[in-house]
């Protein structure tokens, strides 16, 4: 028998609050997290805008300065938000000769993904081969870079001895390491595992790359430039974060008292098969991994239905969206309450899923779902309910987090109340 698995921590850092704290509060308030860039120079970029982190600060945030510098920005967000999560938990793998602790270390594990991993690493450092030869290349390169030195790293500090996990794929990441870290504990594997993603991606080669791939927004105005479901949007909007929450198999965490934020009851998982960068238009491929997933959920007529959709805001993601809900749902889609809350986090790539999640869950914790900012005219073919321009409150009983990833990668979760 499959064995129940709730969420005990959260944690996140992204471009509208540094904790989850003032990340809820602002997506409530509809606030937007994109402004021009200002981490450098943009007069030869095509496009001049992101979703940068504001007031960041990584050691006023708990972690130590010789951290800090050994470890690329990526590593940084992906320690802090895992550590909010832990403590938020209450979890403690305590080390020989510790006391206090409440897990098996090898019974705690660490999923932790990212699209990218080290990208300013592998910027600098590439500049540094070809200006001033291999010898100026640093002995750390490689330990800052690799995509699952993250999860290497919050492993070390917390003594999660267990499975430690790193999924790469693309916008997709950080769900679908919910969604295998979820079946880890579902099966018996372990107890708990820190799951979600992390990614730095503002660097100019990163906003010349997705640019050129026609696939950033080139508006000026920063308060107009990612619009999901909207007649004029045009492309998404770069952001930087990290999502984490703790994954606790459900007896476990009722033995030691710690409080739920919901219950796991779902996942599904396709892939496209169609192309590397755009979404298969018909949604049938994103439809089956909703389907799954509601199927997995116990989805019912009755249940009031939040999905806090990918919504990136580009020409062909939103309407095949849009599709695969009504594939999934039938006329129940017109129903449900749905949201892109990179309207004003911007796209967190192989964060958003985990980032997306949390808001997920409060969002049925509270009964309000937020709102995609700026959808003051939506696309005729994007016909459900986006939740536009304000948040609105609803006796939500099911919760999913959607997401769609380049290569084709598609994931979706669930999560209920308890």
């Amino acid at each position: 028998m499959n064995k129940r698995v709730v969420v005990t921590g959260l944690g996140a850092v992204t471009p509208v609050g540094n904790d989850v704290e003032t990340f809820w509060s602002s997506l409530k308030a509809g606030v937007c997290g994109i402004d021009f860039i200002k981490g450098f120079p943009t007069e030869d970029l095509p496009a001049k805008v992101a979703a940068e982190l504001k007031d960041f600060d990584p050691v006023a945030l708990g972690l130590d300065l010789p951290y800090v510098r050994k470890q690329d920005r990526f590593t940084i967000l992906a320690t802090i938000a895992a550590e909010e999560a832990l403590r938020m938990s209450g979890l403690k793998a305590a080390r020989d000769g510790e006391d206090g602790g409440n897990i098996d270390p090898f019974r705690l594990g660490v999923y932790m993904g990212s699209g990218v991993g080290g990208f300013f690493q592998q910027y600098t450092e590439s500049v540094k081969m070809y200006t001033a030869g291999a010898k100026m290349i640093s002995p750390t390169f490689i330990t800052k870079m690799i995509a699952n030195i993250a999860g290497g790293n919050i492993a070390i500090r917390n003594n999660a001895c267990g499975p430690n996990l790193t999924v790469v794929a693309a916008c997709a990441t950080s769900t679908i390491s919910l969604g295998e870290a979820y079946r880890s504990i579902q099966h018996g594997c372990v107890d708990a595992i820190i799951a979600g993603g992390s990614e730095a991606p503002l660097i100019p080669m990163g906003i010349a790359a997705f640019a050129n791939a026609r696939a950033l927004s080139r508006v000026d105005d920063p308060k107009y430039a990612c619009l999901p479901f909207h007649v004029n949007r045009s492309g998404f909007v770069m952001g930087e974060g990290a999502g984490a929450l703790v994954l606790e198999e459900y007896e476990h965490a009722k033995a030691r008292g710690a409080q739920i934020f919901a219950e796991v009851v779902g996942y599904g998982h396709t892939c496209d098969a169609y192309h590397v960068a755009a979404p298969n238009p018909t949604g049938l491929t994103q439809a089956e991994a909703i389907r799954q997933c509601l199927t997995e959920a116990d989805y019912r007529p009755d249940d009031v239905l939040h999905i806090n959709a990918h919504g990136t805001g580009t020409g062909l993601n939103d309407p095949a969206e849009t599709k695969s809900y009504k594939l999934a749902l039938g006329d129940d889609a017109y129903k449900a309450h749905i949201n892109s809350t990179k309207s004003m986090t911007g796209h967190l790539l192989g964060a958003a899923g985990a980032v997306e999640a949390i808001a997920t869950i409060l969002s049925l914790r509270e009964g309000i779902v937020p709102p995609t900012i700026g959808l003051d005219n939506p696309d005729p073919d994007c016909d459900l309910d986006y939740t536009p321009l304000v948040a609105r409150k609803a006796p939500l009983t099911l919760g999913l987090s959607n997401s769609l990833g380049f290569g084709g990668h598609n994931a979706c979760i669930a999560f209920r109340q308890v």
